[in-house]
């Protein structure tokens, strides 16, 4: 028998149970969050000078470099941004893949002494972070680092908090957050998805 689609609003069901989507975000909404994080960065008292956007790979370098792009129409001020990838640092890397794939961290500027954002898309039991943390402490000592998240979903499992948080979307566990941005997706947009 085959699944058959039922739309129900901003709803997506699957008959025989497969997947039930729900689109909490849309492409204006997600840019408006965007807008309203870079805000809260600019006018947070910290100095643009020593500033450094970092994001997490993948969404969570889109993400820096959508706030950057802002902060530069904002306040004509250009951050450097960098990308990190934490692959090696993750403590799940034998149960994600046999054969992980790098992408590979692209930071071209001394973080030493200078107030690093660190940019992701969704946290969860904080474990990424911790992960990023670990690498961001290879390339060196910076003077403070202040996290940036689209999406906060809770259920944390390590004492981290997010400094800036665009939306805080309580979740259960059976359900997973989604976000799709255009440069990887073809479209901006968060969803929730019931597994």
């Amino acid at each position: 028998m085959k699944s058959l689609p039922i739309f129900v609003g901003r709803l997506f069901f699957c008959l025989r149970g497969e997947a039930v989507e729900k689109t909490i975000l849309n492409e204006q909404e997600l840019d408006g969050i965007i807008s309203r994080l870079t805000f809260q960065i600019i006018e947070s008292d910290l100095n643009l000078d020593k500033l450094k956007l970092i994001g997490v790979k993948r969404r969570g370098a889109f993400i820096a470099d959508r706030i950057q792009k802002k902060i530069s129409e904002f306040k004509n001020f250009e951050v450097e941004t960098g990308y990190l990838d934490i692959t090696l640092y993750r403590d799940d890397l034998t149960e994600i893949s046999e054969y992980p794939v790098l992408l590979g961290t692209e930071i071209s500027f001394d973080i030493k002494g200078k107030t690093i954002i660190l940019v992701d898309d969704v946290i969860f039991t904080g474990r990424t972070v911790r992960a990023a943390l670990d690498a961001l402490s290879d390339l060196g000592r910076p003077n403070k680092i202040k996290l940036v998240v689209l999406i906060d979903r809770g259920h944390r499992e390590l004492p981290i908090q997010p400094d800036f948080t665009g939306k805080f979307v309580p979740t259960s566990m059976s359900e997973k957050v989604n976000v799709k941005m255009s440069e990887l997706d073809g479209v901006d947009a968060v969803t929730i998805e019931k597994l």
